[in-house]
């Protein structure tokens, strides 16, 4: 079984943590596992667009995927969620609102029949 097809069978952030054998504060863990978890993914598939992948050894897989964690990992522990803004929701907070469409009928401009 390949290092990736192992990957794929992990179910939490601490199981990642832990098969790539990288140290990690299990309070920052808690609170942006997902978002760690989701920006690995994003500089996963970066690396496997550029070829990254491509002729390496399990090993040098297994290594590029726990430089990619731990990248992930430090992303959180300078940052948070909120200002990573990978999630929707997160995007949506601040995008700007759009001001609602008035339907706005002023009296003076209705007649009388």
């Amino acid at each position: 079984m390949s290092v990736l097809e192992d990957l794929g069978r992990l179910s939490s952030a601490e199981d990642f943590f832990n098969y790539l054998d990288l140290p990690f504060e299990p309070s920052v863990v808690q609170v942006s596992r997902l978002h760690i978890l989701r920006r690995m993914g994003q500089y996963l598939k970066g690396s496997e667009i550029d070829g990254a992948f491509d002729g390496l050894s399990d090993e040098e897989i297994k290594a590029l995927c726990r430089s990619h964690l731990d990248q992930a990992y430090q992303d959180f522990v300078a940052s948070s969620p909120i200002q990573e803004r990978l999630f929707k929701v997160h995007k949506e907070a601040v995008a700007p609102k759009e001001e609602p469409q008035s339907n706005f009928v002023p009296l003076d401009s209705l007649k009388v029949v």
